[in-house]
């Protein structure tokens, strides 16, 4: 019986440079039907704001309750919500926007573990994806905001990604939120002692996002910013 490592090289070994090419150039096809189905869908919606966190967060906990209050009082200023489609803070923010009237979207990926849709997405707005690269175009393309819960590597790299394309002016600035100081202080307390001290970043890129508690905090954020900018397409 073949040991996990013995699995991984076979995976990775190419049959022959032929296979190899001819491979990649019809997957070219299944990455453009993601995109094509992404964007007819997604255009249709709205202004939106993206929530985001573990999707491990657990029904009733602090971390679930506060992604469903965010989630209940933006649709009750006019925006949809979406999340990754998932369960924890993605399953508590779709329900949220499911029992405030709102539009609630669903991501959906094909992992391996923890990802399935949750039962709040609006039957008409759920999409799946094979390729996370093509589903990131979908929250950066159709997201007017950000509100970023505790989580792990995958809501890290979903803040980290927008926060790269805003400082480069590859994508309009946007409002992006971290909520719950006591679990993003660390990070932006590294943030400033490290990446800006040592010059690694400008003074302004730390003020590309803010850092607050409570869900009224989160959509006050959100909110002042539209008062001062209008509604328009990221990219």
């Amino acid at each position: 019986m073949q040991n996990e490592d013995d699995q991984i090289r076979e995976a990775f070994t190419p049959k022959t440079w032929n296979e190899i090419k001819t491979f990649d150039s019809w997957q070219i096809f299944k990455v453009m039907a993601e995109f094509v189905e992404g964007f007819e869908k997604m255009a249709k919606i709205g202004p939106c704001v993206s929530i985001f966190g573990s999707a491990r967060a657990r029904q009733g906990s602090e971390d679930y309750k506060l992604a469903e209050e965010i989630a209940y009082l933006l649709t009750k200023k006019g925006f949809g919500i979406i999340t990754g489609g998932g369960p924890g803070i993605m399953e508590a923010a779709n329900k949220g926007a499911h029992f405030s009237g709102g539009k609630s979207v669903g991501l959906n990926i094909e992992l391996p573990m923890e990802q399935y849709p949750n039962p709040f997405i609006d039957s008409d707005k759920m999409l799946h994806f094979e390729y996370f690269f093509v589903r990131k175009v979908m929250f950066m393309k159709y997201s007017q905001g950000y509100i970023v819960l505790p989580g792990g590597f995958g809501t890290l790299d979903e803040f980290f990604e927008a926060l790269t394309l805003i400082q480069t002016h590859k994508m309009i600035k946007f409002p992006m939120v971290l909520v719950d100081r006591d679990y993003w202080g660390g990070l932006v307390d590294w943030i400033h002692q490290r990446m800006l001290a040592e010059g690694k970043i400008n003074g302004d890129d730390v003020n590309l996002f803010r850092v607050v508690d409570t869900p009224e905090e989160a959509v006050n954020v959100i909110d002042e910013f539209y008062r001062k900018y209008s509604l328009k397409p990221n990219f």
